[in-house]
C-alpha cells in the first residue's frame, strides 16, 4: 500500500416534486463566487488537485516537487513531503492513481471538513527497478481533510491518512 499511508450524505427524495437538477454548464454560470455551493465545489476542486499533485510526486518520490503546495500547505504539505522522504530512503515508487471520493462534511466560513473512502486498489508501491515491492493488493483507506482559503486559493491544511483497509 501507499507509502504514505503508513503515516499516517447525500439526501434523497421520492417525492414527485422534487426539481430536477440543471446541467453542469447551467449550474457553473448560474452560480456566484463566494456562495455556499462554489466554496464547496472550490474546496473539493483543491482537495482532488492535492491528490493529483500527490500522485505525481509519488512516481519518483519527489518530496521536493513544486507542485506539492499548489493545494497543501501546513500539516497536510508536511505529511506528504514526510512519506515521500521515507519511500525516498527505502527506494520505492508509488504507480498507480487513488481515486478519492470525497464528502463534505461541513463548511464554514473559509473551512471545508472533508471526509473520503480513497480507492488505493490501483497506487501501489514499486521497488525502483519497477518490480512491485510486495504481494499486497491496494486497499480503500480513510482519509479526513480540512480544506481552507489562504491567499486566495483554497489548499488542503490538515490531512490524516488511515490505515490500510479503514474503509
Amino acid at each position: 500500500m501507499l507509502g504514505v499511508t503508513a503515516l499516517a450524505t447525500a439526501a434523497c427524495s421520492d417525492g414527485p416534486s422534487e426539481p430536477k437538477p440543471l446541467p453542469e454548464q447551467s449550474v457553473r454560470e448560474s452560480v456566484k463566487p463566494g456562495t455556499h455551493s462554489s466554496v464547496r465545489r472550490e474546496a473539493l476542486s483543491a482537495y482532488r488537485a492535492m491528490w493529483g499533485d500527490l500522485t505525481q510526486a509519488s512516481k519518483t518520490a519527489d518530496a521536493s516537487s513544486t507542485r506539492l503546495d499548489d493545494h497543501a500547505e501546513g500539516g497536510a504539505l508536511q505529511l506528504m513531503r514526510y512519506g515521500l522522504r521515507n519511500a525516498k530512503k527505502a527506494k520505492r515508487v508509488v504507480r498507480g492513481t487513488p481515486r478519492p471520493h470525497p464528502e463534505i462534511v461541513s463548511a464554514k466560513g473559509g473551512k471545508v471538513v472533508i471526509r473520503d473512502c480513497v480507492d488505493g486498489t490501483d497506487w501501489l508501491n514499486y521497488k525502483l527497478n519497477g518490480e512491485p515491492e510486495d504481494n499486497n493488493p491496494g486497499s480503500h483507506f480513510k482519509a479526513d481533510a480540512t480544506v481552507k482559503r489562504s491567499d486566495g486559493a483554497w489548499r488542503v491544511s490538515r490531512l490524516y491518512m488511515h490505515e490500510s483497509g479503514s474503509c
